[in-house]
């Protein structure tokens, strides 16, 4: 019997959370990362574990079931740093950092909010970053994780991954509702990010997860489409292109130096 793949996983579990009638504004659920009912004490949850207290600076995904994170960390002090949506900016990445925010921590957990307030820099202006979360569809107690299907998140890994603000150690949090583990297989390829801790309203999994975390853009696998869409990822393969073009070069010269003419009168 043929494991489901993705898609038909997050169908799956979008019908599951609607006819248990466990989902919440916005709706449909279908299509999202789906908010649901005991966010917030899927939240609380998460902000009493050693991997919370210790973290500083967060990544954390835009979504609404995670806002409740996102507005803690604010609150106990946290700089939280928020992607762009569908990374369409050089700056792809919104710094919030609440010594500058003064009472409008609030807002600036949503959406449109951390848009506003939120001061856009590039990776290799995050620094470092000690915790991630992420939103998921589904996932299953091996780590493995489904999103809503844009690759965004994983993506926003890679690139921190290559500005070094990020590493194999670092640990990737998600909040879900009991009904988002599954039993199943899910799976995974190079490029998905795994997560280390799944935290529902009731319990917490600590995954121990044998999946490797990416450790670069798998360029090979990207559509010229989404390279054109997203300038921080366009500019990069420009670079990357030259510096392998350079590199040919050298290797073609044998890494030696280019033989200069000797001056006139010099024989």
């Amino acid at each position: 019997m043929s494991r489901p793949d993705k898609q038909t996983l997050r169908k799956r579990i979008w019908k599951l959370l609607e006819r248990r009638h466990v989902t919440r504004f916005p709706f449909p659920a279908t299509g999202r990362i789906p908010n649901f009912q005991g966010a917030e004490q899927a939240a609380a949850r998460a902000a009493a574990l050693p991997e919370w207290q210790r973290a500083r600076r967060l990544k954390c995904n835009p979504d609404a079931p995670q806002r409740a994170l996102r507005l803690r960390a604010l609150r106990e002090g946290k700089i939280v740093f928020m992607a762009v949506p569908r990374l369409a900016d050089e700056r792809c990445f919104l710094r919030l950092d609440p010594a500058r925010l003064g009472r409008r921590l609030t807002q600036a957990a949503t959406i449109k909010g951390a848009a506003r307030l939120g001061e856009p820099v590039t990776p290799e202006e995050l620094g470092h970053i000690d915790l991630i979360v992420a939103g998921s569809v589904a996932v299953n107690a091996r780590g493995a994780r489904v999103g809503k299907g844009g690759g965004y998140s994983d993506l926003e890994f890679a690139l921190a991954r290559e500005a070094r603000a990020v590493n194999a150690r670092t640990t990737v949090l998600t909040t879900v509702h009991a009904l988002q583990v599954l039993n199943d297989d899910i799976p995974m390829t190079p490029h998905d990010v795994p997560v280390d801790l799944v935290v529902t309203p009731e319990r917490v999994i600590r995954t121990r997860t044998a999946f490797a975390k990416p450790k670069d853009i798998r360029w090979k696998e990207l559509p010229v489409d989404r390279l054109e869409a997203m300038p921080v990822l366009r500019n990069r393969q420009r670079r990357v292109s030259r510096h392998r073009q350079a590199s040919a070069r050298s290797a073609n010269h044998g890494g030696e130096a280019p033989v200069r003419p000797a001056p006139r009168g010099a024989h």
